[in-house]
This record gives C-alpha cells, sequence and structure tokens, in this order.
C-alpha cells in the first residue's frame, strides 16, 4: 500500500495505518440512528487534546449503538466509541439477507458511481475503441508503478472488446513529486496518450506545466478510496483493485 496514514495517539498503543479518505455512509445507513451531539463533541475533543493536527470532517452514527463512524480530513476512516476514548480500524461487516456485505464497500458503491459523472471527459486521458464503445473503465494510475504498466499493455486488447479506457491521475508518492511532475508533464502535452505511452514504457517526456486536474484527482481518488495503483472503478461504482488483466476484465465491465 502506498500514502499510508500513521497516527500514534499518546494516549494507550493505538497506532492506526491506513492508506486513503473514505466517504461518510450513505443516508441508507445513518439515516435510522441519530447522531448524539454530546458524543460527537466528546469525540473531536479527544482526538483534538491529543493530536491537534488531526482535523475531523465528520462524525456520524455507525448503525451500532455507541459506535460513531468518524472521517478525518485527507485521512481515513475510523470507528470511535462516544466517549472519544477508543476506536478501531479495518473493514466492518453486515449480515443481512444479501448475506455477508463489506459495509465500507456498500456506501462507497453508489457515492462512487455519483462521483463519476462529474468528472469532465476532458480532464482524463482516454483510449476509445475503433467502433462502438460497449463499456468503459476508471483507471486510477501512476506512471511509475509496474503493475499500471503492465495493465497499459492490455490497453489495445480492451479497446478491441469495446471497452474505453479513462485515466485519471493519482500519483503515489503525493502530490509534488518527480511522480507528479511527470503526470502533470502528461496531462499538458500536445498528445496526451503519446506523452503517457511513453511515461508507461519507461521513457521521458518534455516536462511541461499548464492548468491540469491531477491534484484533485488525487483527492478524488481517496474519496473513492483509493490506496494503491492501478484502482479500476466501474460505471456502477464497483471497484477492481490491483492489476488485472483483459481476459479477466472484460466480463466484469461488459456483463454489468
Amino acid at each position: 500500500m502506498n500514502n499510508h496514514i500513521k497516527i500514534i495517539l499518546r494516549r494507550g498503543l493505538l497506532v492506526l495505518a491506513c492508506g486513503g479518505a473514505l466517504l461518510p455512509f450513505s443516508a441508507e445507513v445513518s439515516a435510522s440512528v441519530v447522531v448524539d451531539k454530546a458524543a460527537e463533541t466528546a469525540i473531536r475533543a479527544s482526538f483534538k487534546a491529543t493530536r491537534p493536527d488531526i482535523v475531523i470532517s465528520q462524525v456520524e452514527a455507525s448503525g451500532i449503538p455507541g459506535v460513531y463512524l468518524v472521517t478525518m480530513e485527507n485521512g481515513p476512516t475510523v470507528h470511535a466509541s462516544a466517549d472519544g476514548r477508543y476506536f478501531i480500524t479495518g473493514d466492518m461487516f453486515e449480515i443481512s439477507a444479501a448475506g455477508i456485505e463489506s459495509v465500507a464497500e456498500k456506501r462507497l458503491k453508489p457515492l462512487r458511481k455519483e462521483l463519476l459523472t462529474q468528472i469532465k471527459r476532458e480532464d482524463m486521458i482516454i483510449f476509445s475503441p475503433k467502433g462502438e464503445v460497449k463499456g468503459a473503465i476508471y483507471v486510477f494510475t501512476d506512471v511509475d508503478c509496474g503493475y499500471c504498466r503492465k495493465l497499459h499493455q492490455e490497453v489495445p486488447q480492451l479497446n478491441a472488446m469495446g471497452i474505453e479506457v479513462r485515466y485519471l491521475g493519482y500519483p503515489r508518492a503525493g502530490l509534488g513529486t518527480p511522480t507528479y511532475d511527470k503526470m502533470v508533464s502528461a496531462w499538458c502535452a500536445n498528445d496526451r496518450k503519446a506523452a503517457l505511452d511513453s511515461l508507461k514504457a519507461g521513457a521521458a517526456v518534455d516536462p511541461k506545466k499548464c492548468t491540469n486536474p491531477i491534484a484533485q484527482e488525487y483527492q478524488l481518488g481517496a474519496q473513492m478510496g483509493v490506496t494503491g495503483t492501478p484502482a479500476i472503478v466501474l460505471e456502477d461504482g464497483s471497484m477492481i483493485p490491483g492489476y488485472k488483466t483483459a481476459a479477466q476484465l472484460g466480463p466484469l465491465v461488459l456483463n454489468k
């Protein structure tokens, strides 16, 4: 994993390691339990007293009495006790008539789908099929990521299947890094696809700067729960982490 956030609190042996911000619970989950304002105040005060550098963007009901979902700005989402003294990390699962479901994925999937509709085509580097577009994938990519380069080699085959590949920038090392600069150069190039091809092949491109969406897409990836690259998001909001071949991706995209 990359861009890990490590938060070590002085109260006890609490160590948090995670890799990206998550969006709040969906209304379906949180609306059924009203957030206790006293609990929210206690949770915010506890984190502030111990780590004033941590900014809490939202405190919500988790669906479990006495446990609250705490979303940190540019950081992870954790579950905390009502008094703010304890918190835990990791995924929560719900047992329902549909089976066992990841609570995080259940709430993120519709939100990812909504966020995808807000991305402008001109802000992505898009590799389109020559004929009919039968489906599409959104790929958060890093030009220095080995598996991102492997996935890029599958693009011609994906295009042959009628699948459009829409790239978004996600420099794993962060903004203002050499990788970030390379990606800005690609997005600012006169021929963006050719520049991206070159970077994915390990070649250099002419350094360029312009108004670009890389920083916004990096933050968008964090909102969607991206913790590594390549991160593939389908049009329905499902996320497929890691490298997959065209043969593996084809059925997932075209059978939706």
